[in-house]
């Protein structure tokens, strides 16, 4: 899943950054308002995370504008302020939900996994396809007896495919979703990891195989019993 985290305070970024990816996620890093609205703009998200006082732009403006172009994606505000009217504002202005800083690394995943939660398209914790089973949760990919647990971006790369079965994804598809807008990572990673999860299927003995298309991208596609 890919999160927007937007704060200028580099520090915390950086800190949530690195938690969220440990969590799995894709986080794409907006230093101001103005940067947050353009990622927006030219990217999908499906959770926004923006500390409320940014230069430019401030977070309750960007979650304004994000609103009133009907964009939905549930939006966590980050603030130092506290007050109960601080509070009734961001939540008045779209917010689903509202944390005060200081808090917890703890509090503040939870508060990630209940937003994720709230998204019209939210599916449940376990993914199936074929023969496979993947836990969200837990990164194991079971087939029958066998199962084993997947790294970061192999585990990213088939809950985006199980996600979208009978699709064709693009490796820019993979590097824009996982890695990130602001990745200078080149697009033969993608075709390794690809390459690591064929193997790891075949270790399953799963029916299930990645198919490409030369030039178009990769799905899924389930053997014969």
């Amino acid at each position: 899943m890919r999160i927007l985290l937007a704060d200028d305070e580099w520090e915390i970024t950086r800190a949530l950054k690195i938690m969220l990816e440990r969590s799995q996620y894709t986080v794409d890093v907006a230093e101001d308002g103005a940067q947050a609205l353009d990622y927006l703009e030219n990217g999908s998200y499906d959770a926004v995370v923006l500390d409320v006082m940014m230069p430019q732009v401030d977070g309750l403006t960007v979650l304004r504008r994000m609103r009133a172009a009907g964009d939905h994606t549930p939006t966590l505000l980050l603030t130092a302020k506290s007050e109960i009217d601080d509070r009734v504002a961001g939540l008045d202005a779209g917010a689903d939900d509202y944390l005060p800083k200081p808090f917890s690394s703890q509090e503040f995943l939870a508060r990630v996994r209940a937003l994720l939660r709230r998204r019209p398209s939210y599916v449940q914790e376990r993914l199936s396809f074929g023969d496979l089973t993947l836990d969200t949760g837990s990164c194991l990919l079971t087939c029958g007896s066998r199962s084993m647990r997947l790294g970061g971006k192999e585990f990213q790369i088939l809950e985006l495919l199980l996600r979208n079965t009978g699709v064709l994804l693009s490796a820019a598809t993979f590097l824009e979703r996982i890695w990130g807008f602001d990745s200078d990572t080149e697009i033969n990673v993608v075709w390794v990891h690809i390459a690591y999860l064929r193997k790891h299927l075949a270790a399953l003995h799963s029916r299930v195989t990645i198919q490409s298309v030369r030039g178009v991208g990769y799905t899924l596609e389930d053997g014969p019993c």
